[in-house]
């Protein structure tokens, strides 16, 4: 079994086609098919923005209420294996490497509990050599002291390393397959274990049959087509959802951000409405789906989307080894755009009638 099943199905991407009229049905149904997401992403679906949105926001407070959960990302490490085009960790680009010492997690964790954080994702290079699994595991045993909650953002892994990660204390799990496209994949990743499209492709199930209680997917929007990306992201999140019903599944939805010694263009480039489409086209086709908006957005478009079918937000996010705990810097994956702290960040979700949420109990 495997989600690629499904992705060769619908390789011809017929969104150009669709009508007024499809759009508007696809709006008046309860359960929406295939096609009636591709009517939702598709151009004809932007004179009804307003009408999406409203239905998202309906749904999204029927499936969980005027909340929105905040978090903080933790980079343990920044050596990589893999080369990816788009990519401020790149083994390519000449910054400086380093990882924690468990003795910096440990500051780390007391750091980000001392903020407010009860969720937080730990993340690192694609280096099993470097940061292999067990490393993973021990940080996350001296995290657990401090947080409720804890994902992964790793390379591709085993079942069995999922295991070993769930017995550390580690619930949640988040992999970008960065584009669903695989000769644009194969291109953008000449080496490392990240070039193999259809291990990373099935990497979301191993964690689910490992027994996660959050498996987070997505594509990096902007490296293809949007619309065909982000129509095989909710395909994907849809395949997991119906095959593992004890998982609860959610997407993230970033955009390309700058990077040090980044000269990648982007194949597209993803508006703000684009983004609100796809998140409401997301919402409506998948009612019980989360979503996740980072800090690659700015304050004011990420104040704008609560209540639109967000569900997680970042917040005091470093995009640098550390940084929570210690003044000394490495180069960032990527260039923050929303640098607020986490009270300012709940403070902005309760002007928007929201209730932030700092700590889920699984």
């Amino acid at each position: 079994m495997s989600f690629y099943n499904t992705y060769i199905k619908y390789t011809d991407f017929p969104s150009q086609s669709m009508t007024d009229a499809d759009v508007l049905r696809a709006l008046a149904k309860d359960s929406l098919s295939e096609n009636d997401l591709l009517a939702l992403l598709s151009p004809q679906a932007m004179p009804h923005l307003e009408e999406m949105a409203q239905k998202a926001k309906r749904l999204t407070e029927r499936h969980f209420g005027k909340t929105v959960t905040l978090f903080t990302p933790l980079y343990l490490a920044n050596y990589c294996e893999s080369g990816c085009a788009y990519c401020g960790f790149s083994h390519t680009n000449r910054i400086r490497r380093c990882m924690l010492t468990y003795d910096e997690v440990e500051a780390e964790g007391k750091a980000i509990a001392d903020m407010g954080f009860s969720h937080i994702i730990i993340l690192t290079g694609e280096s099993p050599s470097k940061t292999p699994i067990s490393y993973i595991a021990n940080c996350a045993k001296i995290l657990k002291k401090y947080v409720s909650s804890i994902a992964v953002e790793i390379y591709s892994a085993e079942t069995e390393d999922y295991k070993t990660l769930i017995a550390s204390g580690v619930d949640s799990f988040t992999m970008f397959q960065e584009t669903y496209n695989p000769e644009l994949y194969k291109k953008l990743h000449p080496a490392g274990i990240k070039k193999d499209y259809l291990y990373r492709l099935d990497t979301p199930e191993r964690a689910a049959k490992a027994g996660m209680n959050t498996v987070n997917l997505g594509a990096l929007l902007g490296l293809d087509d949007w619309r065909k990306d982000a129509f095989f992201t909710a395909l994907h999140a849809k395949y997991i959802q119906d095959n593992y019903p004890a998982v609860d599944v959610a997407v993230s939805l970033p955009r390309i951000r700058p990077h040090k010694g980044s000269l990648f263009v982007p194949e597209s480039v993803v508006s703000d409405s684009s983004l609100v489409q796809i998140m409401t086209a997301l919402r409506i086709f998948m009612p019980r789906l989360g979503i996740t908006i980072s800090t690659r957005e700015n304050p004011e478009f990420r104040n704008n989307i609560i209540g639109l079918g967000v569900t997680k937000m970042s917040a005091g996010a470093k995009t640098e080894v550390g940084g929570h705990a210690s003044e000394e810097k490495t180069e960032p994956q990527f260039d923050v755009s929303d640098e607020r702290g986490i009270d300012e960040v709940a403070s902005a979700i309760r002007s928007r009638g929201y209730q932030p949420v700092y700590k889920d109990w699984f």
